[in-house]
């Protein structure tokens, strides 16, 4: 579309002038009609999250994200941008992006007045009407609404109860665009309250100087559906004139959370050829994330981020990425004891209940890893029995007898071809792989080895030592 400069030429071309509400609603019906996508990159919500945000968009409602931590809640509301129109006309020096067919404010109002069809016109792009804003404590009604501005009423000689002396704050600013206020509880009751009219009648309270402005906002709020911060809550008139509320979840299954993981981790393609990372560690990853929402030692209400998986990957190539330095070779793969290098991205993602803070986040983190080996070996191989009588033979009798007089060295900086030699020369664990995950990739089958051993080490069958280089298993 042409961008007209003013007011005259921009009605002669045909332009319509709609809320926000109904310009959001005549995109996303278009594109329904036209079969395009709709909110991409929104992994694991085509059948739950994303019907709803659209049905709330076709009904014209202010919409309430509750979730826990990591759940993508502000992405949803950033991807409401994409159904704007490309570019919005407004009157131009309009602080608060006036339309020229329905101004709002003292300036917009007096200028069109004046002017008529030669008043200019300015064009905003959608990019620019996302307004967003994190409620802390601390937010005062002059940062959201405004405040009565001293030096500009000295300077334009004008009494208080003038609108001109104004400082609109960013509500006001964000007339005609999409406002996302995030962690709203956090928000402080008088505060909430100050929204109320803004939601249902369009009026401005600052100071006790009452405006009538009707802003034409989409508002998004985010919050958790359960206050863990302790600082407070949604107020219920204010909840009451929210139309919709959409609850949002972590992804239902490794496949969808792996890619996750895949599309926001920040990774290079160089690094990606260089450090290979197989299936299985892939699915081991995501299941730290899985087992740690399922801890006792990990706080439910706080939940457990996806950026966890996130930063762990990035970690993990990390980890190949500094082997390939330090051994100055060209490729690699990543180990499982690679895996050691996830605990500082756990370690900051997790709130703790008591009995969590009793072992400590690090030993919490061990925990966590090892409980998804667990999970991830009982899915290939036969369950390892705690006790057992005396001489009875299990799977792993062979493999617990070859350590009675050998042990077994694994360093992290050895090259592929070093590490996966001392392991490939256990017999009785290559047979044990042959038996059991014989229709895995072979990228697979040198994982699992590590994944046996360190099953043992955590079921007690085997010795596990650590030090900074190495791990070593032996017979106990």
């Amino acid at each position: 579309m042409k961008q007209e400069t003013t007011f005259k030429a921009l009605k002669s071309s045909g332009y319509a002038h709609k809320t926000i509400k109904e310009e959001i609603q005549s995109n996303l019906i278009a594109r329904i009609r036209a079969k395009q996508p709709v909110f991409e990159g929104l992994l694991g919500y085509e059948d739950t999250v994303v019907p709803q945000l659209k049905k709330a968009i076709l009904a014209g409602h202010h919409v309430n994200l509750l979730g826990l931590r990591g759940q993508a809640k502000t992405r949803i509301a950033r991807s409401i941008v994409d159904l704007l129109d490309e570019y919005m006309p407004i009157v131009e020096g309009s602080e608060i992006n006036d339309s020229p067919f329905a101004p709002i404010s003292r300036f917009a109002v007096d200028l069109v007045a004046e002017l008529g069809d030669k008043t200019p016109i300015a064009w905003v792009h959608r990019s620019a009407r996302f307004f967003e804003k994190l409620a802390t404590p601390d937010v005062n009604i002059s940062d959201l609404i405004g405040d009565i501005d001293p030096i500009k009423a000295a300077n334009l000689k004008l009494p208080y109860s003038d609108e001109r002396v104004l400082h609109y704050g960013m509500i006001p600013r964000a007339n005609r665009c999409i406002f996302v206020l995030n962690e709203l509880p956090d928000l402080q009751a008088r505060i909430q309250v100050s929204l109320f009219n803004i939601l249902q009648e369009g009026d401005i309270q600052i100071r006790g100087f009452q405006l009538r402005m009707p802003l034409d906002i989409q508002f998004v709020f985010t919050a958790n559906p359960e206050d863990y911060t302790n600082r407070g809550s949604i107020v219920t008139p204010l909840k009451d004139r929210i139309g919709s509320q959409i609850f949002t979840h972590y992804p239902k299954n490794i496949a969808l959370a792996r890619a996750i993981t895949e599309q926001e981790a920040k990774i290079s393609a160089g690094d990606l050829a260089a450090v290979s990372i197989c299936d299985m560690a892939k699915n081991l990853l995501e299941e730290v994330s899985f087992t740690a929402r399922d801890s006792e030692y990990v706080d439910a209400k706080s939940g457990v981020s996806a950026r966890l998986s996130i930063s762990a990957m990035e970690n993990l190539i990390a980890a190949g990425k500094l082997r390939l330095i330090e051994t100055q070779s060209e490729k690699t793969t990543i180990r499982l004891v690679d895996f050691m290098s996830i605990i500082p991205s756990i370690t900051g993602k997790i709130e703790l209940v008591y009995e969590g803070e009793q072992e400590g986040a690090d030993e919490v983190a061990r925990i966590l890893i090892d409980s998804a080996i667990m999970v991830q070996f009982n899915q290939i191989f036969p369950r390892i029995q705690k006790l057992e009588k005396a001489g009875t033979k299990t799977p792993y009798s062979d493999l617990v007898h070859w350590f009675e007089k050998n042990i077994v060295e694994l360093n992290y900086t050895d090259t592929d071809k070093v590490f996966f030699k001392s392991l490939k020369a256990i017999k009785p664990l290559t047979e044990l792989i042959e038996k059991h995950a014989s229709h895995f990739s072979d990228a697979d089958k040198d994982f699992c080895m590590e994944l046996v051993l360190w099953a043992l080490s955590i079921s007690d069958k085997l010795g596990k030592t650590a030090s900074d280089a190495m791990y070593k298993f032996d017979l106990r």
